[in-house]
């Protein structure tokens, strides 16, 4: 069913969007060894303008630090790969969330029942998350390759029609 409103908002939306990566590992050390990255980056550049990439390790300062810098670089989005998982070092979520000024739940919902189809029951291993901090739009998604492509295929087409939202 498609919503006309939706897509009024769509048809006044501009694709001229500045995105952001944050790659969050301890083990891989190179931009090309973060294939999760890489297809990020390969993705956001066939529609969007990739102005920032980084690979960090999974320290909070680390990612306050990294998202502050692209949300005074003027990226409209940011999208972080890795440290969502349950183990310790995993801090993605808690550092997000508590800079959010809104959360976007859907995102999250949305993801673990996609991912449900494809990988079952893990699924429920997943605490993939998104809101807005300073007017940008953050999405943190788990660090495999799978992972951010099932991710992509949530947001990538919609991009234009949720900056025009968190923008005004």
């Amino acid at each position: 069913m498609k919503s006309e409103t939706a897509q009024q908002h769509r048809s006044e939306s501009s694709s001229d969007i500045n995105c952001g990566i944050i790659t969050l590992s301890d083990s891989r050390k190179s931009k090309k060894a973060d294939l999760s990255g890489q297809y990020m980056a390969s993705e956001i550049e066939k529609r969007y303008t990739l102005k920032s990439r980084q690979l960090i390790p999974d320290e909070k300062d680390d990612l306050i630090n990294a998202i502050e810098e692209m949300v005074l670089d003027d990226v409209d989005v940011i999208m972080t790969t890795g440290g969502t998982g349950l183990d310790t070092r995993d801090i993605t979520v808690e550092t997000v969330e508590s800079l959010f000024d809104k959360k976007l739940g859907g995102f999250g919902e949305i993801f673990r029942a996609k991912s449900y189809e494809e990988i079952g029951a893990a699924a429920l291993l997943s605490r993939a998350t998104a809101g807005i901090y300073k007017k940008v739009i953050i999405f943190s998604m788990p660090g495999s390759p799978n992972a951010v492509k099932t991710a992509f295929s949530i947001i990538i087409d919609e991009l234009p029609h949720i900056v025009h939202h968190v923008k005004k």
